[in-house]
Parts: structure tokens; sequence; C-alpha cells
């Protein structure tokens, strides 16, 4: 199963497009002024009882028309597997769109990063027919960005800093940054940010560290969810509190799917937002950080 952390390693490039230049900037590439960023589908399955399916891509428009792909796959470990597979999706994308792509890799650990680096030569011995170099971020160049003011210029860096560098002895720090940068941030990017590095620090030692620093900075809110959903208690939702705080529970659970890249048909957001007991919706928010499908939110709640 796809876990949370490895979800918020390439959706935040979707849901945060300005992080792309300074990530090309780290990486050394060239990225075009001003351009458009559009999320595309990361179907690369061909007519074949085969699926692919890459983590996130982008299609980046700059305003002389020259746009090209960008595929991101996050990457927990190494894979003999994967240089075939990455070739593929390149050459698939390439030739369905008549456009470049390029291959981003997101690691978490040196060793992943290095590997993913390659070169991976495919082909037979003493004849390459194909040498794939993907781009690749990890501890290793992504920077440690533990000062708030350095943080709060680029909330979007900083709280991927956070996540790459979720092992590093340096991550207290990296957390505090970010949770103080938050302090003077605005309703939208506390909800994100502190949504995002919940779920995607999970339940490691990090992600309590993150738990411990929101409950410190943002006191009696209880979970991060229920403190991006304050806004909403405060300026009154619902008529009437017992309401209010059964719309905001039911929020928190499609909030969660949705920040997971968890699709919801129609008919879940509909229970969800139509259930009115308090206790089901807190076991279903619970179930949102770990379930693989909507449909498991309703496990034994026949």
């Amino acid at each position: 199963m796809v876990s949370s952390r490895h979800e918020a390693s390439h959706r935040i490039f979707q849901e945060r497009p300005e992080l792309l230049k300074p990530i090309f900037q780290i990486l050394g590439v060239p990225y075009p002024a001003k351009a458009d960023v559009e999320v595309l589908t990361p179907d690369v399955t061909e007519i074949r009882p085969l699926e692919r399916r890459v983590d996130s891509v982008l299609r980046i428009k700059p305003p002389d028309g020259k746009w090209f792909l960008l595929a991101i796959e996050a990457q927990g470990r190494r894979d003999k597997d994967k240089a075939v597979n990455w070739a593929y999706y390149l050459s698939f994308l390439a030739a369905k769109y008549q456009r470049p792509a390029l291959l981003l890799v997101v690691c978490q650990d040196k060793a992943t990063a290095t590997w993913a680096a390659g070169p991976f030569e495919l082909g037979v011995k003493e004849w390459t027919a194909l040498s794939l170099h993907p781009l690749v971020l990890g501890p290793g160049n992504v920077p440690e960005i533990l000062d708030e003011e350095e943080a709060a210029q680029d909330l979007s860096l900083a709280a991927f800093s956070a996540l790459t560098h979720g092992r590093s002895g340096n991550l207290p720090a990296i957390l505090e940054a970010v949770a103080l940068a938050l302090v003077t941030a605005d309703r939208s990017s506390i909800s994100y940010f502190s949504s995002l590095l919940e779920i995607g620090l999970g339940e490691t030692p990090a992600g309590d560290a993150w738990r411990a620093l929101m409950q410190n900075y943002f006191p009696g809110r209880g979970t991060l969810v229920e403190e991006m959903l304050e806004a909403g208690r405060e300026e009154g939702l619902a008529a009437g509190r017992e309401e209010g705080r059964t719309q905001e529970r039911a929020e928190a659970v499609l909030l969660v799917l949705e920040m997971r890249g968890i699709p919801t048909p129609p008919e879940t957001q509909q229970r969800v937002k139509e259930c009115t007991d308090l206790d089901t919706l807190g076991r279903w928010q619970k179930r949102a950080f770990s379930v693989a499908t909507a449909d498991e939110l309703f496990t034994d709640d026949h």
C-alpha cells in the first residue's frame, strides 16, 4: 500500500507548483520564467492488461510555448525494476504528447538518492541501447531550512525540506522553523502545510514531534485537522454547535482523503457529509489516514 509519506513527497509539487523554481535551481536545471504548471493524468497504461502509473505528471508551459513534461516519482528504496519502468514512463509521455520529458525522483535517504541518480544503462553487455539519467532530490542536495525567516519566505520549500530530512539530526530545528513561520502565515497556508506535514510524516517520531509543536504554537486546538477547521468554528459554519462539529468532522475526513490522493466518488462524499454521528465520523477520520480506497472507510460499519 502506498504510504502517506510517499504521497506527500510528490503531491506537494501538484498543489504548490511554485516549489518547482527553487527545486530546479537546486538541481542546476534552467527553469522558465513565468511558466504555467498543469497537472496531467499519471496514467501511462496502454491497451493491455498491465497498469502503469507515474506518481505525478506536470506540464510546464513557459510563455514561449515550448512546454515540457515533468514526471515525478517518490522512491523509498532501491528497486531493480525501476530503471525499465522509468524509461517506459519517459518514452510513453514523450510519444503521447510529442514533447520532451524529464524524470524527477524524490528520495528521503542518501543511499536511495545516490542509487536513483544512475545512470541506468539498458541493453546487452557491451552495448548500451538506452542510458537513463534521472534528476534526483534527496538529503544530499535539498537544503535544511533552520531559520524561521527563511522558512517564512518559502513555506513550500521549508515543508519539502522537512519531508526530505525526516531522518536528519537537525529535523527538530527544521520543524520548529516551519512552525514558527506558520504563526504569522495566512489561514490557508496554516491549513495546508500543517496537514501536509502531519500526513507526510505520519506515525513516526518526526510526526509526533510535529504534532507536539503544533500543540505548543497553536494550543488548545486538538489535532491538526481540527486546527485547520478552527476558522470555520470562529465564523460559524452551521446553525448550532453540534451541527457545526459534525460538519467540520465530515470535512476533515474528506480533506485527509484528498491530501492523500484517494479518489472520493460522489456517493462517498454524500455519505460522509450526511453522517450526523460524531463517533462514527471520528472513526472514519482515523481510518482516512491509512485506507487504500474510500470504500475502506466504511469497513464494519454495516
